[in-house]
């Protein structure tokens, strides 16, 4: 199970493979001498605005800034044709006023267009929608209170397109929340039907038909086809856009690819450095549309807590992006497998390319600060715990620079900018490339329990080269290990994931124990386990991998009504030395949930500790295996326990849907501490 944590926090495989054609084997920016046979060009047309290298043309909605056709490898629109312009490729927020009694989806329509830089190397246009306050009327949510900036980039030899998007509020600006931003592309589904996400996740998928005829699940984005109602090869599947999610860390390319011609549609992301809420956040990527996208901000596996939200009047700047859109192809071939695997590593390998050249130092807004213009932070973390010998290497960690806050505070943060990287075996980091400003330094490291913050503030400067040499982390610990249950690493994915219903089964994670938890409808599971009592684990004769089941859900009573559960851990003390005991406690996901903490006595009122009603993440639901991260450190007076058999009750008390509940990361007791 300890191998199948770590295959979660690997992310994609990089493998390196030769291009055919050869067109995009130039890393950014490294043009060389400009041809004016193969220049980028701007034509003006109407109602629009083409970029054209030879290579790609992409045409434009003007002044609304949509991209409504993408002509490429013998193909005269990607998009898909049937839709709408406005509904091919664009930037979208969704926002709510103030009270969020309005919730509004705004696809930001420029109302001026503008040519920021033309070369015949390079061309840099702008769509600009600039708020009026006279058209808000108040909070109804009609006009979105930001200034928006929308640039693409188009470049000579490149086949692909950067876009980025610079978001600014003014002083004395409405308040409100904008839970969704994102830049997404509706492609062609007669031709994209071959979609990959990872080296692993990767399949033929079914149409927006084949879903729009299925039977609607739980809920409107899981949806079971049959023989009468789509195509035979994904009767009986179950497609749900939740089951292709990625940690934000771990989304760096994916897209979609057509067999004939051979042509992949690739979104890169090089940086996260604009995404909200760290490396672990889940977003979504490419889903049956086809769709592809870039998600920003999304209250997905964090809840509504988490987003960005305005207060009335305040002010803020932020620059999303930019990615990189890329567009390749293959040689015809008569085997399917060839040409896929030939465009997917070659996507890899340009994906690489993009991360290498981040920060791109072709961007013509003042708002992107070059390489020059950023600092670094370099150091080694420690981990000191007296019950673990010596003082351990952090390897493996997350080590980040985020806004200033309260320790752990970097999962709930969304306005500014984030950089992480991942320690090596000494538990050596270096974070470069990062903005000018103010952090606060953050880590998190598997297999140890909490969160670390360093506690001196970080002030990056442009140039800044900033050496912290040994810095330790001291994790929550009072005494001695009595007995544990899981691994401390932000994940339930180490406990019991049943398998999936074989009628309610998404083809694609057949028989992987990695991707098991993306399967539609474990939670259900439960209930045929535990008919008529809830789960017992008994310390020492149990395991938490076959007998500690992934998420403590509700419990179906009939007539569609769900109550809560109360889960036992029982176990055996030799001895009970006076003094406080500690139950440390970590969740990986909460969903509308509360959870009781009882010892000895399953009816205590009130309970020894209660979370009160926490999470808003739909982890259980989303096939996440894990959402925010919560912890606690609760005291366990040694009067309420006994020598000899003892049970600690956890009640999570609210009910009503089958897809509340809480997902458990780890839970140590300790014994008081000792004397030194």
């Amino acid at each position: 199970m300890r191998n199948l944590k770590a295959l979660l926090l690997t992310g994609i495989v990089l493998c390196c493979s030769s291009f055919v054609d050869g067109t995009a084997a130039r890393s950014p920016g490294s043009h060389g001498l400009p041809s004016q046979e193969n220049a980028v060009e701007i034509k003006m047309v109407k109602n629009g605005v083409v970029l054209d290298n030879k290579l790609v043309q992409i045409t434009f909605s003007n002044p609304g800034g949509d991209v409504i056709a993408i002509s490429y490898g013998g193909i005269d629109n990607l998009l898909e044709i049937n839709n709408v312009e406005g509904n091919r490729g664009y930037w979208d927020v969704v926002w709510d006023n103030v009270a969020e009694t309005v919730h509004t989806q705004n696809k930001l329509p420029g109302t001026q267009f503008k040519v920021i830089t033309q070369s015949p190397d390079q061309v840099e246009i702008s769509f600009i929608t600039t708020y009026n306050a006279s058209l808000h009327r108040g909070d109804n949510g009609v006009t979105v209170p930001m200034n928006i900036d929308k640039r693409y980039i188009l470049q000579q030899g490149r086949t692909g397109f950067y876009t980025y998007a610079i978001f600014e509020r003014l002083q004395g600006w409405p308040g409100g929340r904008m839970e969704t931003l994102r830049v997404a592309f509706k492609l062609l589904g007669a031709k994209f039907r071959y979609m990959a996400v990872s080296d692993t996740r990767q399949r033929f998928m079914p149409t927006a038909q084949d879903r729009a005829r299925g039977k609607p699940l739980a809920y409107k984005e899981a949806v079971l086809m049959n023989n009468e109602t789509s195509s035979p090869e994904f009767s009986g599947e179950v497609d749900d856009k939740y089951q292709y999610s990625a940690e934000d860390k771990d989304i760096k390319v994916h897209g979609w690819i057509s067999m004939a011609p051979p042509v992949g549609f690739w979104m890169i992301t090089p940086s996260d450095e604009s995404r909200i809420a760290g490396p672990f956040k889940q977003d979504l990527t490419s889903h049956v549309g086809p769709t592809s996208m870039t998600v920003f901000s999304c209250s997905h596996y964090v809840g509504k807590e988490v987003g960005l939200k305005f207060q009335e009047g305040e002010a803020w700047k932020k620059v999303f992006g930019p990615v990189f859109v890329y567009l390749n192809s293959a040689a015809p071939s008569s085997h399917s497998s060839s040409m896929i695997r030939t465009l997917w590593n070659n996507a890899k390998d340009q994906m690489l390319e993009e991360v290498k050249s981040w920060p791109y130092n072709f961007i013509s807004s003042q708002d992107y600060p070059s390489s020059n213009q950023r600092g670094s932070v370099s150091g080694q973390l420690l981990v000191n715990d007296p019950y673990i010998p010596g003082i351990p290497v952090a390897s493996s960690a997350y080590v980040g620079l985020a806004a200033p806050g309260e320790v752990g505070s970097w999962q709930r943060e969304s306005k500014g900018y984030q950089f992480w990287t991942q320690t090596d075996a000494k538990g050596n980091f270096f974070i470069e490339h990062v903005r000018p400003g103010h952090y606060n330094l953050y880590a998190s490291v598997p297999g140890i329990v909490g969160d670390y913050k360093y506690e001196v503030d970080i002030i990056i400067k442009p140039g800044s080269k900033i050496e912290l040499a040994s810095i330790t982390y001291k994790p929550p610990r009072i005494g001695p290990t009595l007995w544990e249950i899981g691994i401390p690493d932000r994940s339930a994915a180490e406990f019991y994931i049943p398998d999936p219903y074989p009628t309610l089964m998404n083809k694609l994670y057949k028989g992987s124990e990695l991707d098991k938890f993306r399967q539609y409808g474990l939670w259900s599971r439960y209930y045929e386990l535990y008919p008529h009592k809830d789960l017992i684990y008994n310390v020492g004769a149990n395991n938490y991998g076959d007998d500690w089941f992934y998420a403590q859900v509700t419990r179906s009573v009939g007539n569609n009504k769900y109550v809560g559960t109360t889960w036992q851990i029982q176990f055996e003390l030799n001895a009970v030395n006076p003094g406080i005991y500690t139950l440390q406690l970590a969740l990986a996901s909460a969903t509308y949930a509360e959870l009781e903490v009882r010892v000895n006595n399953a009816n205590a009122k009130p309970p020894l500790f209660s979370t009160g009603l926490i999470g808003d993440d739909n982890a259980i639901a989303r096939h996440g295996i894990h959402g925010l991260y919560w912890f606690w450190s609760i005291k366990v007076p040694s009067t309420l326990l006994h020598k000899g058999s003892n049970t600690i009750y956890l009640t999570q008390t609210r009910g009503g849907t089958p897809l509340q509940g809480v997902m458990y990361d780890y839970i140590r007791l300790e014994g008081p501490a000792e004397k030194p």
